[in-house]
């Protein structure tokens, strides 16, 4: 099974910046409690220096976890909100391990 990890940086309304922390607090709180700590390793939202700017970083221990995780109802519930706080789209960039 290979690691899936990834950064997904994202730029928010204004104004909905309270909105868009809280959605996130709410599903970060969803998945470490319905994931496991070894299908899901790390998934955590931070706040980049940047005016609005935001970030997510998830780690996966495959593609059956990340699809599970894409899947879920929590992300589903949430997903359209968060969404709709974005300016623009979100990029993501994946973090792959050096080779040893």
């Amino acid at each position: 099974m290979s690691q899936i990890a990834f950064v997904s940086r994202m730029t928010i309304k204004a104004g909905h910046e309270a909105d868009f922390v809280s959605l996130c607090k709410g599903l970060a709180k969803k998945v470490h409690a319905n994931e496991s700590r070894e299908q899901t390793q790390f998934y955590q939202f931070f706040k980049l220096r940047e005016p609005r700017r935001y970030a997510v970083i998830e780690m996966f221990s495959g593609e059956a976890a990340e699809h599970a995780h894409m899947n879920s109802p929590w992300l589903g519930e949430a997903g359209p909100g968060i969404m709709a706080c974005l300016d623009g789209e979100y990029v993501r960039e994946y973090l792959d391990p050096f080779e040893v």
